[in-house]
């Protein structure tokens, strides 16, 4: 009788574990869903460094842009907390060699991919000029 006990008690701390694993992870599909990115207008973006940063839980991601001739030369990635994202870094080749934030996300990290964007385009923003990053307990 004490064994039956164990077990059901066992099977329903294993179901709540997996149907709050099912609720987290649809809560940060919507959450990834909701992200709309808009494309800068580069030829209006003076030259200098300008930084930003986005986050969805459990991705942060602060980034310095580098503009140049009305062109993105550089993204360098301050911070990175990103889960399993850590491969989503290589999608700031494709906005530089694009000139466009109109890229398609690295496949297997799109929470980090997308968050990277989303930094990007917050960083092009005129007010994150020379990096004034915004504190991040306001995101």
């Amino acid at each position: 009788m004490k064994k039956k006990k164990v077990i059901l008690i066992l099977v329903c701390v294993i179901l709540f574990v997996l149907i709050s694993v099912k609720v987290m992870q649809n809560t940060l599909i919507d959450n990834v869903n909701s992200i709309t990115v808009s494309n800068p207008d580069i030829a209006k973006i003076a030259d200098g460094t300008y930084g930003g940063e986005y986050s969805v839980t459990p991705v942060y991601v602060k980034v310095e842009v580098l503009v140049i001739g009305h062109e993105i030369t550089n993204i360098k990635i301050i911070e990175h907390e990103n889960g399993l994202g850590k491969k989503a870094k290589k999608i700031i080749d494709d906005v530089i060699g694009e000139q466009s934030l109109e890229v398609d996300a690295v496949s297997g990290a799109t929470v980090s991919s997308k968050c990277i964007i989303k930094a990007i385009e917050n960083a092009l923003q005129s007010e994150n000029h020379k990096n004034n990053f915004k504190e991040r307990n306001s995101l």
